[in-house]
């Protein structure tokens, strides 16, 4: 299980996203996920017991996210949704390297 991102401060535990968080069916979690972190998320994807990772905000009623989801051997679909820009955007990409590296644009465009 992946699990990152946590910041030790002083004698308390561990401090939660500051940002957004990803999470995969498999119940892998990264905190505030690198362009890095959403390539090794995504190419854990499989059409068995690990089909998509959202990422979104860490707080309750998130205004955006974005989910990855796999299509069988045609790639990825890739939703971006942000309530509050009234986007919402799907399409089916095959590269991980261009999906992270857009969704890492995509996510620094956002406010929590």
């Amino acid at each position: 299980m992946l699990t990152t991102g946590f910041v030790q401060h002083g004698q308390g535990g561990p401090v939660a996203a500051q940002y957004c968080c990803a999470d995969s069916e498999n119940g892998d979690h990264v905190d505030d996920p690198s362009e890095d972190a959403l390539v090794m998320l995504i190419s854990d994807l499989n059409d068995a017991d690990n089909t998509f990772v959202v990422i979104q905000p860490d707080k309750d009623e998130p205004a955006w996210f974005a989910f990855v989801a796999v299509l069988d051997e045609r790639g990825n679909e890739v939703v971006r949704r942000d309530t509050n820009r009234r986007e919402h955007d799907v399409s089916v990409e095959t590269a991980i390297g261009r999906i992270a590296s857009d969704l890492t644009k995509w996510l620094a465009a956002r406010t929590s």
